[in-house]
């Protein structure tokens, strides 16, 4: 029973910690989207499923909500995607000059392959500009293409509800009204993919990928210089005054009490903490007697107690703690040390010498979830200390140069930068299979050093 209490309590944290984390950094991309005025159709806690609660924002048209799968978080920025069909543009138009329509039938209007419209269709509902339409004998929703397709609710201005506070919904079509683009098919086209990730320059795709990463440093951070300048935390007092002794042990059978003051010990004089562990020490190892003689002082008054350590060589007493807390000058300068620190252990990975290391003294998913349990046992510093510093590591491994993290897509955000013109979507879903492949053989190596430490 205790076993599977300690299952599920490592489950519950482990589950609570990384998807509040991952959440967070999704909130990042989501708000540096819409920063960027770039339309974002969902927004939720919990990983991709069709099952969710969820509310509709008013104000963006944004899908906001929770899914069971609670392993995270994503937001579905519009454009993330690289492929983009050279018969978009057209399917568009055609779209919202019918209202709705089946693909079959742009199929035949357009004179294309069913499969060709699609896939049209599919980039243009990711991008937002179009709505799936699932008539009568479709497969479920989300597993299948729809049979059909209908235009947007748009104002005069070609603006949906994804465009937020641009959108003049009083004087906007229904969802499925035709909608004369009288700008003309590629203007069209153009000023829906400038509401998208794609649409918008070097400078504003780099702001959406790191912006995940700064929201994980800038939580970690607060969450350090909150503990260390707000709640405080306990520093260990090198002294000769018990601080705690342990319930059914040597020292408590013997009558010893925190706050007592060790004087000695079988003759050795104690005056810290220190002097107390060395002299327990040399005496188990250099005495033929079991026992210690421990004059102490309480009230003023000596006194002394024979005792005999436990099989592990233990007396059952504890350092005393005091509780400090810092100045938010020092607290800031201590936080911002563990960002360099944890920064400096993500840089050792790409260092060949140094990576097995590193990884060896690494955890997964499995040893976060005991390790988080374990932290909110020991109480709110112990846990928002953990806390912060997963955050920080989050942060910082996503921004390693590896796709599909946003290190490997701001990489190739470079690349084109520098060569002026794209990388193919061939060559990156390519890269990014390398790059999952590589996490999983990661995260299997990391598994096993977990199982192995915990059995």
């Amino acid at each position: 029973m205790t076993a599977v209490f300690t299952f599920i309590s490592s489950l519950f944290w482990g589950v609570l910690t990384l998807s509040v984390l991952v959440f967070i950094h999704e909130l990042g991309h989501f708000l540096a989207a819409r920063a960027c005025h770039v339309r974002v159709t969902e927004f939720f806690l919990g990983m991709p499923c069709s099952k969710n609660i969820h509310v509709v924002s008013k104000r963006t048209g944004t899908k906001i909500g929770v899914t069971p799968i609670l392993l995270g978080g994503y937001a579905a920025i519009c454009g993330m995607e690289d492929s983009e069909s050279a018969y978009a543009p057209m399917v568009l138009s055609a779209i919202h000059r019918a209202g709705t329509i089946s693909c079959q039938r742009l199929s035949t209007e357009l004179g294309l392959d069913i499969e060709v419209v699609q896939e049209a269709c599919a980039q243009l509902e990711q991008w937002g500009s179009i709505a799936p339409v699932y008539l009568d004998g479709d497969g479920p929703q989300g597993r299948y293409y729809p049979s059909a397709y209908a235009a947007m609710p748009r104002d005069a201005q070609g603006y949906t509800i994804y465009d937020g506070r641009a959108f003049d919904a009083s004087h906007a079509t229904r969802q499925g009204e035709p909608w004369d683009p009288s700008m003309g098919e590629r203007a069209f086209y153009c000023a829906e993919r400038s509401h998208t990730y794609a649409g918008k320059g070097f400078p504003k795709r780099v702001f959406m990928l790191v912006a995940g990463v700064v929201m994980n440093l800038l939580l970690g951070f607060a969450l350090l210089v909150f503990v260390y300048s707000v709640i405080g935390f306990d520093v260990a007092i090198d002294s000769n005054v018990i601080g705690s002794v342990e319930e059914s042990s040597p020292a408590s059978q013997a009558g010893l009490r925190a706050g007592d003051e060790i004087v000695s010990i079988s003759d050795i004089e104690t005056d810290s903490w220190t002097d107390i562990l060395a002299a327990i020490q040399e005496l188990s190892e250099t005495s033929d007697e079991p026992s210690f003689a421990i004059t102490f002082e309480r009230d003023g008054a000596l006194d002394t107690v024979t005792l005999s350590p436990d099989d592990d060589g233990l007396v059952g007493i504890g350092i005393m703690y005091e509780h400090r807390r810092l100045g938010v000058i020092d607290a800031i300068r201590v936080s911002a040390d563990y960002i360099y620190q944890t920064a400096s252990g993500v840089i050792q990975l790409l260092i060949p010498s140094q990576t097995m290391e590193v990884l060896d003294n690494s955890t997964s998913i499995v040893g976060i979830s005991v390790i988080s349990a374990q932290a909110a046992a020991s109480g709110p510093v112990v846990y928002l200390t953990f806390a912060s510093l997963i955050s920080l590591s989050l942060g910082l491994m996503n921004l390693l140069p590896i796709p599909p993290l946003d290190g490997g897509k701001l990489l190739f955000e470079v690349f084109q930068l520098i060569v002026r013109r794209p990388v193919p979507a061939k060559i990156k879903n390519a890269v990014s299979y390398i790059g999952i492949a590589l996490f999983l053989m990661l995260f299997v190596y990391m598994f096993q050093q977990d199982i192995a430490r915990l059995i």
